[in-house]
């Protein structure tokens, strides 16, 4: 049995501490996020098993040095920056139980993302979306492709907003939509509370859904008699239903006329099952959608803060993951600004 430490520290196993940081956080994280944090942290559980740590009071700055360097080998550095993010967060809550030596948390240098290559490339650029919109508008119009591609679109919000939305929540007379956060009834919102806002839509995005809900919406309730504005036959969409109309809607086939970048046969393409569309190299996720919303918003000299509030993400994090102007594309924009002044 471990004996208490010279520094007044209680012995703490890493999997034990795991533990007590997810039930400290379990009412201030959403579900998935959670799940994500112990995702990560379990990576370094493992990594203290094949080490022999099993007490937190004995690890030191080099032990942490020590991780990033085995993690780093092997994730790319979007992940290896999203896994020592959250071991700051976790360590900092073991040194408030008395778990772990003061300051070990400062020891996590995480990597920076400042070039935009390192961010990753999985988003929507306004010109794709473009070419997207245009091609649901001629050949899908109102349909549930189609008001679901706009919203996140235009909105940046997150594919759980979306869902999350009820016809009551959309008003279109003073074209706004409202996002509450309902996790009783199974419509949580990730930032929670702090994520609830108004969302200002457009004229024509207001049409659409008109539209959609006059001719294409499904008369459902869901399971808590709801009433979603975004439905199937069966009810409230899902996650995966919403992700398996974005990844067929950004296959380039789909909306540039039946082309390929990929010089694939169509004939003989895996990807042209609707159901296996994600595995087109260039069809993208939900998220691709806000990441590119997000830059295009700043890219339209929109200020950074009032895309914060209107995305519910901070400005750090804006510049850390969702930028992705390059450094060329920014010095334009700040030369346009200083010759304007």
């Amino acid at each position: 049995m471990a004996q208490p430490h010279d520094d007044g520290l209680e012995p703490l196993t890493p999997r034990d501490a795991v533990e007590l940081y997810k039930q400290d956080r379990e009412r201030e994280l959403s579900d998935a996020t959670l799940q994500s944090h112990g995702y990560r942290l379990q990576r370094f559980v493992e990594w203290c098993d094949k080490e022999d740590i099993d007490n937190l009071n004995d690890v030191t700055g080099r032990d942490v040095q020590r991780f990033k360097i085995h993690r780093k080998q092997t994730v790319s550095d979007v992940t290896l920056k999203s896994n020592l993010d959250t071991l700051r967060v976790f360590l900092r809550f073991c040194v408030s139980i008395n778990g772990c030596i003061d300051g070990l948390d400062d020891t996590v240098n995480s990597p920076s993302l400042a070039d935009p290559g390192a961010r990753g490339t999985d988003t929507v650029p306004r010109q794709k979306a473009e070419q997207i919109l245009q091609y649901l508008d001629k050949y899908q119009y109102a349909s549930l492709q189609h008001v679901l591609f706009r919203i996140l679109w235009e909105t940046g919000m997150r594919m759980g907003a979306a869902r999350a939305i009820d016809l009551q929540h959309y008003h279109p007379r003073d074209e706004y939509i409202e996002l509450r956060h309902n996790p009783d009834t199974d419509t949580p919102l990730k930032n929670k509370r702090k994520g609830e806002r108004a969302v200002a839509v457009s004229t024509r995005t207001c049409r659409i859904i008109d539209d959609h809900i006059e001719h294409h919406r499904h008369d459902v309730q869901d399971d808590h008699r709801r009433d979603p504005l975004l439905t199937t036959e069966f009810g409230r969409i899902t996650k995966n239903t919403i992700r398996l109309n974005v990844y067929r809607v950004t296959r380039p086939c789909t909306f540039n006329g039946g082309d390929c970048p990929h010089d694939r046969d169509l004939d003989e393409c895996e990807a042209m099952n609707n159901m296996t569309a994600s595995k087109c190299p260039s069809s993208t996720a939900p998220h691709s959608i806000r990441h590119g919303s997000i830059t295009d918003y700043l890219a339209s000299d929109v200020p950074a803060d009032v895309v914060s509030d209107r995305m519910n993400v901070g400005t750090d994090i804006i510049e850390e993951r969702y930028d992705h102007r390059d450094s060329r594309s920014k010095m334009r924009q700040r030369r346009e600004r200083i010759n304007w002044l």
